[in-house]
């Protein structure tokens, strides 16, 4: 048992089980790799604990970024070999400074600065790697991503990034809603709470995902490689 279903009780799990929220779902041939929100306004500039790495950005999750962060990487190589499409996500600064946050946390100056919404180095994206700049939790609302994926012919989604109980979550809600299978790397996604993070892995798998580990997600992604059609098709 995984430690985001150990976190939910044991009589929980059995009403969950009982009513049918489990099973996965099958891995799509035209994936894209979503990167939701790994910016330094969420991972901070170096490693600390998140209690010291809220002093620097407010929304920072603090080791839990860094610890993600060689999972999104490998992951990340392994797509750009496969020709699996990948979007990043970053929060607009413009809408933030004028309408606020995501969430209904007060604003606050560093937030929307440039160095807020560059990306780490080990994970930046390549110059023809589409950036969404999104408004809100979810990378679909008030965006073009759905009109994109359609264009490169997607049909399931592999997700990381931050928060996995706020914007990672909303955009899995969204993804679902619009018609993909929706796939979440749980070793991909973080969050300032250890336990919201688990917690909602559990939910997001059980209603609107599939929770996978990065070795399932790269698997599939490397298997890819051997499907000429799907290389010329997502060119």
């Amino acid at each position: 048992m995984r430690d985001w279903e150990k976190i939910v009780p044991e009589y929980d799990r059995r009403i969950y089980e009982k009513a049918g929220y489990k099973g996965k779902q099958p891995f799509g041939q035209r994936p894209a790799l979503l990167i939701i929100d790994v910016i330094t306004a969420f991972t901070g500039t170096k490693p600390m604990e998140t209690l010291d790495a809220i002093d620097e950005f407010r929304s920072s999750c603090g080791k839990a970024a860094w610890q993600a962060l060689p999972h999104i990487r490998k992951l990340l190589v392994a797509c750009r070999k496969s020709k699996v499409p990948v979007v990043y996500s970053t929060s607009d600064p413009d809408f933030k400074a004028v309408f606020g946050n995501a969430t209904k946390r007060a604003a606050e100056p560093t937030t929307a600065s440039e160095q807020a919404v560059q990306f780490p180095q080990m994970i930046r994206p390549r110059k023809d790697e589409w950036v969404v700049h999104k408004a809100r939790a979810s990378a679909f609302f008030g965006t073009h991503l759905t009109t994109y994926l359609t264009r490169k012919g997607v049909d399931s989604l592999i997700v990381t990034g931050a928060s996995t109980s706020g914007c990672v979550r909303s955009t899995v809600i969204d993804g679902y809603s619009n018609g993909y299978n929706v796939f979440v790397v749980e070793e991909g996604t973080f969050d300032r709470s250890p336990f919201s993070h688990l917690v909602n892995l559990y939910e997001m798998n059980s209603k609107y995902a599939t929770v996978v580990t990065r070795a399932e997600a790269l698997a599939h992604v490397e298997s890819l490689r051997a499907v000429p059609q799907l290389r010329a098709a997502q060119r």
